[in-house]
């Protein structure tokens, strides 16, 4: 494997950095050695239980999500031989023609996301190749009429839908804001203008839209383009439109989201921060406020 500062060189000089360090070290080995032994190619360990575990957002398949999502901490974290299994469960096991429907956020952000920053780290061509033939798997999600995706989708039959819970069959904020991130990527690596064109339409037609307040509500309705309920949050359903991360991922060259992610910031400054009787920031909701942990990060 290629050196990466951090794993093979630069020991902090600080013993007690280096205690923590080791003792996270122990933390990951232990726990990955258990989804090894316990829940090896499910997609998540019961611990308790000692058994393997599939909730419906991966639709209840086989797909090694804990494996492909702890690649690159594995690789960052110099575990070169647990990596290599998940390596190579990878190559020989992970199947995307299964007839599962998945969310198309938790699969892009875990599956997609895991294996593209395996392949940087790596450089193994198959994980870039496995990326791909997943994307291409989820681009029938935007087959709606305004472009904005399902948030569900079959990977066999193309066919998507939106959660029965959300706001009059919307679609959600941050899970269609974050696609950005990977599909440019995608894009970058194939040469396949399909996937930018996707997430960049996302964009344009957010521009487009009157923002209550300026704030984005977290429903969008993919077959009417409407906002459904105006509930506007820096938390769940709208933590993951990574405005700021577009303009840096870009070189700082993608003016458009830097401009959009200050015009949204000064919005919620203005309407969902409150000031505690201590003088400490707070939500609209009296929580303490987390908005920066996400979209400032």
């Amino acid at each position: 494997m290629p050196k990466v500062v951090g794993v093979n060189e630069g020991d902090p000089g600080d013993p007690s950095v280096r205690e923590k360090r080791d003792k996270i070290r122990e933390m990951m080995k232990h726990a990955w050695g258990s989804y090894r032994e316990y829940g090896w190619g499910h997609n998540e360990l019961k611990p308790l239980a000692k058994k393997g575990h599939s909730t419906n957002i991966f639709g209840n398949s086989q797909m090694g999500a804990t494996i492909v999502d702890a690649l690159d901490t594995l690789y960052i974290m110099g575990l070169q031989e647990e990596f290599k299994d998940g390596e190579e469960w990878i190559q020989q096991n992970l199947d995307f023609s299964v007839n599962a429907e998945v969310s198309v956020f938790e699969v892009n952000i875990r599956f997609i996301g895991g294996l593209l920053a395996a392949y940087y780290l790596s450089g193994q061509e198959m994980f870039k190749v496995k990326a791909v033939q997943l994307a291409e798997k989820l681009l029938p999600a935007f087959n709606t009429p305004t472009g904005i995706p399902w948030a569900m989708v079959n990977l066999k039959s193309g066919v998507g839908r939106n959660w029965g819970w959300a706001s009059a069959g919307s679609s959600i904020l941050a899970e269609f804001g974050t696609l950005h991130m990977e599909f440019v990527h995608l894009t970058y690596l194939t040469g396949n203008p399909a996937y930018y064109q996707k997430v960049m339409h996302i964009r344009k037609l957010l521009a487009k839209m009157d923002r209550p307040n300026g704030l984005y509500p977290n429903y969008l309705n993919p077959r009417t383009g409407r906002w459904g309920q105006h509930h506007s949050s820096v938390g769940g359903l709208g933590d993951s439109f990574y405005l700021l991360k577009a303009w840096l991922m870009s070189d700082r060259t993608d003016s458009e989201a830097r401009t959009t992610y200050d015009q949204a910031v000064e919005a919620i400054e203005r309407h969902l921060i409150r000031k505690s009787s201590g003088g400490s920031p707070s939500s609209a909701s009296g929580r303490t406020a987390t908005w920066s942990a996400r979209w400032v990060t």
